[in-house]
């Protein structure tokens, strides 16, 4: 009985017989041998069919197999000093499932409207299968440092009926015979939850409706949001470092051949790993941007060619702190010793890709908030229930946001967050 398996396990399967279904992604040969790059969706392997090892029928088969036909393929594992995994399969069998005709994306180069237009069937490639692989192994990184370090998985809403980070990056929605607006984040929430289970996180999609064709802006993407009672920014500051350590470390350990297929220099991912990042503050960072040339002016927030210019300074991420109150939310504690900064934290990617987290103390005061909303023209009563958690057993308390697609983006070393996600979403697409 032929032991059915996938790609990614059979390098530890020398000198067995096992079956494989997949797709092929292209076949060469001569007239007594083919090779067939075949893949599975968990990775990619050659095929050896020669004309003594499989049937007549077989063998003409493949020689008119096509790009992404589905196959099912029976043979033995043998060790390849040539193949990036160390194996191929020597076939003995193969059964054609689907011949497909006229594959629309074929080696040559395309374009990027017209690969974004075919995503559905551009994730099938070997790169867009690394980077998909990569996210995965983040997500799950994600999951297992806070699941590890006794927080509860709280979820947050994705209809809100008020804001969280401006008004102006909304997208409103009727809610029957009210009007509510699509999450931009699940801190707010976040704030309730942790007064109940002590550490919580909500992990999940966010909108902003912000007409930014960046590359690093997207208008749906996702955000692990980790809240803690009784912890003030230093420990925040601890945290994420730990957080993004432990992305760091599972992805080099677990994604070595995805890495490799990206041709990602692993050693400023091998860098962060090594102890606490720099941290800096606001006004350090602002004579670090004026030293470059800008006319950036103390109160200004950074956009991405400031956060460039920050982060090429440094070769592992680095922590801004600090930040002037004018520009941050109206939850942002301010400094006791200085309220003309907030406590909060930024922490910026290396090589060129700024923010991934952004966080920091929240105000545990009802008379201070409720001051902070009115100043920024908004009514304390749409946040009634916030304040509540200011009300009943209000604690020092603190928390971030990263983003996954900045992430990914950094991780694998790419020029656009649109390749982060299997179906991304910008201002100018909705499809597929």
């Amino acid at each position: 009985m032929l032991q059915k398996i996938y790609i990614r396990h059979i390098p530890q399967m020398i000198d067995q017989h096992v079956e494989l279904a997949g797709w092929v992604c292209r076949v060469r040969g001569s007239g007594k041998v083919s090779f067939i790059q075949f893949r599975d969706g968990t990775g990619f392997v050659q095929v050896v069919a020669g004309i003594q090892d499989v049937s007549v029928e077989d063998f003409e088969s493949i020689r008119h197999l096509t790009q992404e036909s589905a196959i099912r393929v029976s043979g033995k594992v043998i060790a390849s000093e040539h193949s990036p995994i160390g194996v191929e399969i020597l076939a003995n069998h193969i059964e054609v499932v689907h011949k497909t005709e006229d594959y629309p994306i074929t080696p040559k180069e395309h374009g990027t409207d017209f690969l974004m237009d075919r995503r559905h069937l551009w994730i099938r490639s070997a790169r867009q299968q690394a980077i998909l692989t990569i996210r995965h192994q983040i997500v799950t990184a994600i999951r297992h440092y806070f699941d590890d370090s006794d927080f509860t998985l709280v979820d947050a809403p994705i209809f809100t009926a008020n804001e969280c980070e401006g008004s102006s990056t909304l997208f409103a929605t009727k809610y029957f015979e009210e009007n509510a607006y699509l999450s931009q984040s699940g801190q707010l929430y976040m704030e309730a939850a942790c007064e109940a289970v002590g550490r919580a996180y909500c992990f999940g999609p966010t909108f902003r409706a912000e007409n930014s064709n960046t590359r690093r802006h997207l208008t749906e993407f996702w955000m692990v949001e980790p809240e803690v009672a009784y912890m003030d920014l230093d420990g925040d500051i601890e945290l994420a470092e730990g957080l993004v350590q432990a992305i760091v470390r599972r992805v080099l350990e677990r994604c070595k051949n995805e890495l490799q297929t990206l041709e990602r220099d692993t050693k400023p991912l091998e860098a962060v790993i090594k102890g606490s990042f720099p941290k800096i503050s606001y006004t350090e960072a602002v004579q670090i941007i004026q030293d470059s040339g800008s006319p950036f002016k103390w109160g200004d927030d950074f956009g991405g060619a400031d956060e460039t210019i920050i982060s090429g300074k440094f070769e592992r991420p680095v922590v801004v702190y600090g930040y002037p109150t004018e520009i941050k939310p109206f939850y942002m504690k301010k400094d006791p010793e200085n309220p003309k900064v907030v406590r909060n934290m930024d922490i910026l990617a290396p090589e060129g890709y700024g923010e991934i987290i952004g966080g920091g103390q929240r105000e545990e005061s009802l008379d201070v908030l409720e001051a902070s909303l009115r100043a920024q023209g908004l009514a304390p009563a749409i946040y009634s229930w916030y304040l509540d958690i200011r009300r009943y057993g209000s604690v020092p308390h603190a928390g971030f946001g990263l983003g996954v697609e900045r992430s990914v983006a950094w991780i694998c070393g790419l020029p656009h967050v649109r390749e982060t996600g299997a179906f991304p979403r910008l201002p100018n697409r909705l499809r597929p």
